[in-house]
């Protein structure tokens, strides 16, 4: 009897430890289902994306914040498609995604850069006051804006030697004008400035002389409105070559051709180059050319991007 009753009790907590092993087990289970129902890469799946796309999603997402957002709204695949662009900035996602449905025929890419320039909106109607901190980072367009008073620090004459008479520029984009001058010259090309800085009032007379011959819609392809003037700044030149003095033909001058290979190691950007036009809100203007220092202007050279995408991107997205 008392090996039955030992056998009986061996054979209980068998049945015991097994029990608690397949508790232990089903526990386990529930509690990795419930951790991993927590996960950002179950709740994206839930969301309706697929596995393979919510794992490409996590891949480029890392805060919070970011994948809260994207939970938020509708489950578009689209975006996978938007991410995967160099200058993708989450932060406008939404107008990506509204730009995109309005207008089917824009590949990706420009999806991203007429948003990030603030393309999708309407020229002087969406006004930022830009921010006059950044120096010769300053951004002037179509939708940043120079208070009326705005004055440029040490702008200094331009010489006679390098520039009609009556120009002046800050004094760092003076200086890097002068280097290049004299680079141009070892080349056989003798540059000139034939327009620089303008004060709000003197930018003021240029747009409605210009309206008042062409009309608003022409003149504002070509001219700025006052205090959206890049010249107000004190960094712009309009620069042309002694024998080639001529906005019609100075695009396919030997000049132009020097300045689109050299003028960035001296920190000048071609401003409004062509085929950029839906970008910049300009006609294409190659002799306007703007200061922003060597680093920069070599990026903007290298990436073969505007200086409005790169100030969205590396500037205002950094910030």
């Amino acid at each position: 009897m008392d090996k039955l009753k030992e056998n009986k009790k061996i054979l209980y907590i068998g049945i015991v430890v097994l029990i608690l092993i397949v508790v232990g087990i089903v526990g386990i289970k529930f509690y990795k289902d419930y951790q991993y129902k927590q996960t950002y890469e179950y709740k994206l799946v839930e969301h309706g994306y697929t596995l393979e796309e919510a794992k490409k999603l996590l891949d480029f997402y890392q805060k919070p914040e970011q994948l809260e957002n994207l939970l938020s709204m509708e489950k578009n695949s689209y975006i996978l498609e938007l991410v995967q662009e160099k200058y993708y900035i989450h932060s406008n996602l939404s107008r990506y995604l509204e730009y995109a449905s309005n207008n089917k025929e824009a590949s990706t890419k420009d999806v991203i850069a007429i948003v990030n320039v603030n393309a999708d909106y309407k020229y002087y109607e969406h006004d930022i006051p830009t921010d006059t901190s950044l120096g010769i980072l300053i951004n002037v367009n179509k939708y940043y804006t120079l208070p009326e008073d705005f004055e440029p620090l040490e702008i200094s004459d331009i010489s006679i030697r390098y520039s009609y008479e009556g120009n002046r520029i800050s004094s760092e984009a003076n200086d890097a004008y002068v280097s290049m001058w004299n680079a141009a010259q070892k080349s056989g090309l003798t540059l000139i400035v034939n327009s620089s800085y303008r004060d709000f009032k003197e930018q003021e007379d240029v747009y409605n002389s210009k309206k008042a011959s062409l009309g608003q819609k022409e003149a504002d392809k070509i001219a700025a409105r006052p205090g959206h003037s890049e010249h107000q700044t004190g960094l712009s030149i309009d620069v042309f070559e002694m024998s080639n003095q001529s906005t019609a033909t100075f695009k396919d001058s030997e000049a132009y051709t020097w300045l689109k290979d050299n003028a960035y190691l001296y920190g000048f950007i071609e401003r409004y180059p062509e085929g950029k036009e839906y970008l910049t809100g300009y006609s294409a203007e190659a002799w306007h050319w703007r200061y922003v220092g060597e680093e920069v202007a070599k990026i903007i050279h290298q990436e073969n991007i505007t200086f409005d995408e790169y100030y969205a991107y590396y500037i205002e997205n950094q910030a």
